[in-house]
């Protein structure tokens, strides 16, 4: 689908297997998903720019790189905390902002309770992360609200996703660039992702019992 990136790794696929699992525990799914989030934003910041700088090695000067703009981590609470760690592996000192909302489970839309965004987003490179990308109602409502602060450069990064929700956030946002490790094959009558993974706030929490 335009727009969207898929990441076909051999490693990634055998994580997102064991996350499907539904015997997997809790405390395995949440290293589990730690470690396919690395891989995500591995390959979803490889756009970052680079800033090149003399090292001084042990020996003699080196040409180095570091990133030319900060990055900035906005987790879709709560599920989206469990892909923020693989991101900061990578990059420690990015800023971590917070979007809260819980789904209308009656009319499947988002309701927003909590927002904490970092300042200078609108000079940063902007990730959205939410394990699910189900509906679209989420990312597209905690996207808008991003463009409101003033970034300008934002991409959503998710585990599953479904082709409505991958429609329904391309239709809002044609813009931002879309990165997942599966597109799943449709969304059932009570708005979940099938084949999916179930609940992953739940699953991450342990709540799901």
């Amino acid at each position: 689908m335009e727009g969207v990136t898929v990441v076909d790794h051999v490693l990634l696929r055998r994580l997102v297997s064991i996350l499907r699992d539904r015997g997997t525990p809790h405390g395995v799914f949440r290293q589990t998903l730690d470690d396919a989030a690395m891989i995500l934003a591995y390959e979803a910041m490889r756009q970052l720019r680079p800033d090149e700088y003399e090292v001084q090695t042990p020996l003699e000067p080196a040409q180095g790189v570091r990133l030319a703009d900060e990055v900035v981590i906005v987790a879709i609470l709560r599920a989206g905390l469990g892909l923020v760690d693989g991101f900061l592996r990578l990059v420690p000192d990015a800023r971590v902002g917070h979007l809260g909302m819980y789904r209308d489970e009656e009319a499947l839309r988002p309701v927003g309770y909590y927002e904490n965004i970092p300042p200078g987003v609108e000079n940063a490179e902007v990730f959205v992360v939410d394990p699910m990308l189900a509906t679209g109602g989420s990312s597209t409502q905690a996207i808008a609200r991003l463009k409101r602060a003033g970034a300008r450069r934002i991409a959503f990064v998710c585990l599953v996703a479904a082709p409505e929700g991958v429609k329904a956030l391309r239709a809002a946002h044609p813009e931002v660039p879309i990165l997942t490790a599966a597109l799943d094959r449709e969304l059932d009558d009570n708005g979940y992702i099938r084949p999916g993974l179930g609940d992953a706030g739940d699953r991450i929490f342990g709540t799901d019992r």
